[in-house]
């Protein structure tokens, strides 16, 4: 839900205090470098950290996105103040994901039953009322109700926090011998290597996430950018919020029942369905001339982005050998966000340039040549 005010309506808030698309593409592109330079140092910290742990590192970055809410009341019109907010909400919010996947992880180590689909499934879920309500209340009462949104979201998160802290510290007190067998057998079984020994010993795979930059970089150009894309045909804000509402919900039954469609097809397979699904939606995107046509475009994230993520995943995960798997999911991420780097500057100057038909022109080429690179290359892949 915080990536909704943080992320998915940056634009609208941005442009309501009077930036350019390139400043806005500039400021997006920041806020990911620097996550892309803590999360490292956050991930790093968390392992070290026997006192604060995944959860005590979490609710600090929780309360700092909370005082770096408040800059949005306090800095008007377009400011360099106001756009450091924005890439520190970014940044901080993007390193909270993966942690928030150790955490799942962290929890089921101690007795405490996660299923991740599922719990990711709400999240696509609480995202898309959120965000349906959120373009509407933007479109009738103006900006001001984001940052009270956002604070009252991260309120209910560092209370979620605590709570699960003590159901985290009960069951560990619970299953303590176990746990530390667990963590003895994974320290054996470790064959770490290099990354560059990583790349050699895994060409394919490494061109197969090249392609992924292709095709990422329509779902970082519709993220970013929708509500240029929905002006353009004539729709509102509340129109925005509504098909993001639409992309995020269509999300939900693939997700749910991702493992039941792959014991029917490989990953391989649904890989490449998900990069055709990818280059269609986003080329209805650039031939829409109506809202109505973003809607029946938003259809084909069933089988884009719904299928692509699991997909990728467990893909990973069947070909690399131990020592590698983790490397194998760290690469994917990294590809995930170089390109909303290089979408969010490129995206940006373009909009001021050509206009949003050209930026979903150049997103329909650039999806279609990943979505063919990978079609050509994934049965290529060898299995460790």
């Amino acid at each position: 839900m915080l990536y909704a005010v943080v992320s998915s309506f940056a634009s609208v808030f941005m442009l309501a205090r009077g930036y350019s698309n390139s400043q806005i593409g500039i400021t997006l592109a920041a806020a990911n470098v620097l996550a892309f330079i803590m999360q490292p140092l956050i991930a790093d910290f968390t392992d070290r950290s026997k006192r604060l742990g995944v959860i005590g590192v979490t609710e600090i970055m929780t309360v700092l996105m909370m005082v770096f809410t408040l800059g949005m009341f306090a800095f008007r019109g377009g400011t360099v103040a106001l756009c450091a907010v924005f890439v520190l909400l970014i940044a901080f919010h993007t390193v909270l994901q993966p942690l928030f996947n150790s955490l799942a992880f962290r929890l089921e180590d101690c007795g405490v039953p996660i299923n991740f689909g599922i719990a990711r499934s709400v999240g696509s879920l609480a995202y898309s009322i959120f965000v349906a309500i959120l373009g509407t209340l933007v479109d009738h009462l103006g900006i001001a109700v984001m940052p009270v949104s956002g604070e009252l979201i991260c309120l209910f998160l560092l209370v979620s926090l605590i709570l699960t802290k003590r159901s985290f510290d009960k069951n560990k007190k619970l299953n303590l011998p176990s746990l530390r067998g667990r963590e003895s057998a994974d320290d054996q079984g470790e064959d770490t290597i290099t990354l560059i020994q990583f790349i050699r010993r895994n060409k394919m795979f490494f061109i197969v996430n090249i392609g992924v930059v292709g095709i990422f970089f329509s779902n970082a150009i519709l993220n970013n950018y929708m509500a240029q894309i929905v002006d353009n045909v004539g729709g509102s804000t509340e129109d925005m919020g509504r098909i993001l509402a639409v992309m995020a919900f269509l999300e939900i039954p693939t997700m749910v029942f991702f493992k039941n469609i792959k014991k029917h097809f490989s990953c391989q397979f649904l890989l490449k369905v998900a990069a055709i699904g990818f280059t269609i939606k986003i080329a209805i995107c650039w031939i829409a001339e109506s809202v109505a046509m973003l809607y029946a475009g938003q259809l084909f994230q069933i089988v884009s982005f719904a299928l692509f993520l699991p997909g990728m995943v467990y893909f990973t995960d069947e070909i690399m050998s131990r020592g590698e798997a983790v490397k194998g999911q760290a690469l994917f991420t990294t590809m995930i966000t170089l390109t909303t780097i290089f979408s969010s500057l490129l995206g940006g100057w373009i909009l001021d340039i050509a206009g949003a038909k050209t930026l979903t022109f150049i997103a329909t080429l650039a999806t279609a040549a990943g979505a063919a690179l990978i079609i050509a290359v994934i049965d290529k892949v060898r299995r460790k």
